[in-house]
Parts: structure tokens; sequence; C-alpha cells
């Protein structure tokens, strides 16, 4: 997952206020429309210059908000590192093309591993509920569009079964 790095990608998916949130963090997020690109709301010197912000197609970028009240430097850095991997791991409950900013709330920096790995799946599970769009590339049963002979989609065992092959 890559990351947004400027303050102007952080104030467009802030400015958004979809949000989801739970005891210890709140995500906030920006997800494109049908046409598989979002216009973000455009900073005076964008309209200056004649640009058009968008959301690239089939990216999921993330940011992470730490304020000092949730401790002290190393603190901080624990928790953005949870978030980091957590994310990572999770990516695929999210849409394809995303923009995240995981903001961190106080009591995140005494929340267990655990604990905020259960928050960050239900939160992505509800991101994704709210958008009203399917996970990775996957359809509302949880498959990966159509299956065709010779795929590289076909799983393993399909594979095995349609060649005659024992497990």
């Amino acid at each position: 997952m890559e990351r947004l790095r400027s303050h102007r990608e952080f104030t467009a998916v802030l400015r958004r206020r979809h949000r989801v949130s739970s005891r210890d963090l709140v995500i906030h997020y920006l997800i494109p429309g049908p046409d598989r690109t979002a216009t973000l709301l455009p900073t005076a010197s964008a309209v200056h210059e004649g640009r058009h912000d968008i959301l690239p197609a089939g990216r999921r970028r993330m940011g992470l908000a730490v304020s000092k009240n949730v401790g002290k430097a190393v603190t901080r850095n624990k928790v953005k590192r949870r978030f980091r991997q957590l994310a990572g791991f999770k990516e695929d409950l999210l849409p394809s093309s995303c923009d995240l900013v995981m903001r961190a709330k106080p009591s995140a920096a005494t929340a267990t591993y655990k604990q905020l790995e259960e928050q960050v799946d239900r939160l992505f599970r509800d991101l994704m509920r709210k958008s009203g769009k399917t996970a990775g590339g996957l359809d509302a049963q949880g498959q990966s569009g159509p299956q065709f002979a010779g795929s590289k989609r076909q799983t393993v065992q399909q594979l095995k079964t349609s060649e005659g092959c024992r497990a």
C-alpha cells in the first residue's frame, strides 16, 4: 500500500468527511466513483494553475495521523508501526482504489495489538459496506470474477479437480 505524503493529499481525504470509527482509531476515506476516478476538492493553487487532481485507478494509499495526545515519540511510533502492519495485512478488505487516513485516538497507545487488529478488521469491513463496493475486485459473493478454463484465476483445487487428480 502506498503512502499519502503531502498536506494536499491528506486534506483532500479529510474534507470529504467520510469516516468510520472505533474506540481507538478513526479511518477517514475517499473512494472513487463508478468511472474509477474521484475528483478531489481543488486547492487555490490548483484552480489558479488549471490542474485537475484525481485519484488514480487501482491504487490504495494510506496516511497516518498520530498526534502528541497519543503519547511521546516512542509511543506514537509504536502505534504507527502497528497501523502500517495491520493495514498491510488487511489491505485485501479494501476497494482496489482508495485513499485512507488512519487517525489514532489517545487510547490507541494502551490498546493491545489484538484489539487494534480486531478494530481495523471491523472498520475496513464497515468502510466496504458504506462504500457499496466490493473488496479488491471481488463480487458480492466474494468470488473473483468469471472463471475460464486455463485462467490464472483458477485455484489449485479447481485445477486438480478439472485434471482428474486426487487431492
